[in-house]
C-alpha cells in the first residue's frame, strides 16, 4: 500500500528537478551569461559524451568528404570523356598555372591562397547582398531563417558592415596569409610543380576541419568573457540576424585570432600544397557565409546552429558542434524549433513553412 505514495512523491521530484533546472536556465539566459554548463555527473558520463560527439564529427565529415570525392572523380570523368583530357588532368591544369604565373612563388601564393579564395568569397556574399537589399529574387527570400528580419536590410548598417569586412579580407587577412609562405618554404615547397595525391588532400581536409573546431570554439567562447565580450566581439554581435558578410565584421584582433588563425593551423602544421591552402580557404569562407547568411537554402549544410547563436550569444560557440555537445553549451538550442531545422534542406519547401515556430501565448 505504500508504494503508490512513493512513486508519486518520486514523480513530483522529478518534475520539480526539471522545472527548476529550467527556470534557472531560463534566468541565466535573461541575464545574458556567458556561458552556460551543467553540473558533472562523474567522468563515465563525461568518457560517453565525449565519443558521442567524436560520432557527431565523423557523421557530418564522412558524407561530406564522400560528396567531394564523387564531385571530383565526375568532373574528372567528363572532362576525359567529352575535351579527351589525360588522366593527369589536375597535374597539367596546375603545371600551365604555374607556368602562366612565371614560377615566382610569391605570385602563385597570393593569388592561388589569397586572391582566388578572397574573389569566391565577394561574389557569393554579392548575390546575397542583393537578395538582402532588394528582397529578390524570391527563391532566396524566402528561406529567411528569422522572419521580418532584415527584409530589407537596413543599408547604412550594410555599408557600414562591407566597409569593415573589406579593412578585415585585405589589411588583415592578405598579410596573414603572405606570411604563411615563408613559414612554409622553411617546412617545405609549398608552391611545388608536384600536386598532392587527392587521398592526401582529404586526410588534410578532415584534419583542418577538427583543427578549427577545437581552435575556434575555445577562442570564441573566450571572446564572451565579459572582459573581451565588451571591447572585442560585442562588434559582430551587432546583427542578432547576421547576414553573409558579417562573418568577417568583426573587431580586428579577434579577426586575427578568432576567424584566421584557426583556419591557417591547419595547413601550417600539415605543411600542405598551395592548392590544397586554395581549396580550404575557398570552402571555409563559403562554409562561414553560408552560416551567417540568414537563409536556409535547399541543399546547403544549415545555418541554424550559428544564427541561433547570434540570436541568443551564449549558445552553439563550435562550427560543428562536436566540442558544444561535449560542454553541453547546446542545451538551449536543442529545446528549440531551430533544432528540428537543424538539418540539410532536401526539398523546395521553406523550413519555416513545414517546421513553424509556435505560437505565441499572446496569441
Amino acid at each position: 500500500m505504500q508504494q503508490p505514495a512513493t512513486t508519486t512523491d518520486e514523480t513530483e521530484g522529478r518534475n520539480t528537478c526539471r522545472c527548476r533546472w529550467r527556470a534557472e536556465v531560463g534566468q541565466m539566459m535573461k541575464e545574458g551569461a556567458t556561458c552556460w554548463e551543467p553540473s558533472p555527473r562523474g567522468h563515465q558520463r563525461q568518457v560517453w559524451k565525449f565519443w558521442d560527439s567524436m560520432k557527431i564529427a565523423a557523421f557530418i565529415l564522412g558524407p561530406a568528404l564522400l560528396m567531394f570525392v564523387a564531385f571530383r572523380n565526375s568532373v574528372t570523368w567528363h572532362l576525359q570523356k567529352f575535351w579527351g583530357a589525360s588522366g593527369l588532368f589536375w597535374q597539367t591544369q596546375w603545371e600551365n598555372l604555374h607556368h602562366l604565373l612565371g614560377g615566382n612563388e610569391w605570385v602563385i601564393f597570393i593569388v592561388c591562397a589569397g586572391i582566388i579564395p578572397a574573389l569566391i568569397f565577394w561574389i557569393f556574399n554579392g548575390i546575397l547582398m542583393v537578395a538582402d537589399v532588394t528582397g529578390k529574387p524570391s527563391f532566396i527570400t524566402r528561406y529567411r531563417i528569422q522572419l521580418g528580419k532584415n527584409d530589407p536590410v537596413d543599408t547604412k548598417r550594410l555599408q557600414d558592415a562591407i566597409r569593415t569586412a573589406l579593412f578585415n579580407d585585405f589589411f588583415i587577412s592578405l598579410p596573414m596569409i603572405i606570411l604563411m609562405l615563408p613559414i612554409l618554404k622553411w617546412r617545405g615547397e609549398p608552391c611545388s610543380l608536384h600536386l598532392p595525391t587527392f587521398h592526401w588532400f582529404l586526410l588534410e581536409l578532415a584534419i583542418f576541419t577538427l583543427l578549427e573546431e577545437i581552435l575556434f570554439y575555445y577562442s570564441h567562447r573566450l571572446l564572451h568573457h565579459p572582459l573581451l565580450y565588451k571591447h572585442i566581439h560585442k562588434k559582430h554581435h551587432e546583427w542578432t540576424a547576421p547576414i553573409g558578410v558579417v562573418s568577417i565584421y568583426a573587431h580586428p584582433i579577434e579577426h586575427v585570432f578568432s576567424n584566421m588563425l584557426p583556419v591557417m593551423t591547419g595547413p601550417i602544421l600539415m605543411r600542405s600544397h598551395v592548392t590544397s591552402i586554395m581549396a580550404w580557404h575557398s570552402l571555409s569562407f563559403l562554409a562561414t557565409t553560408i552560416s551567417h547568411c540568414g537563409y536556409h537554402l535547399p541543399f546547403l549544410p544549415s545555418p541554424e546552429f550559428h544564427d541561433f547563436h547570434h540570436l541568443k550569444f551564449n549558445q552553439c560557440y563550435g562550427v560543428l558542434g562536436v566540442l558544444d555537445r561535449l560542454h553541453g553549451t547546446d542545451l538551449l538550442f536543442k529545446q528549440t524549433k531551430a533544432y528540428e531545422r537543424h538539418s540539410v534542406l532536401l526539398s523546395l519547401t521553406p523550413l519555416t513553412e513545414s517546421i513553424p515556430d509556435c505560437p505565441k501565448k499572446s496569441e
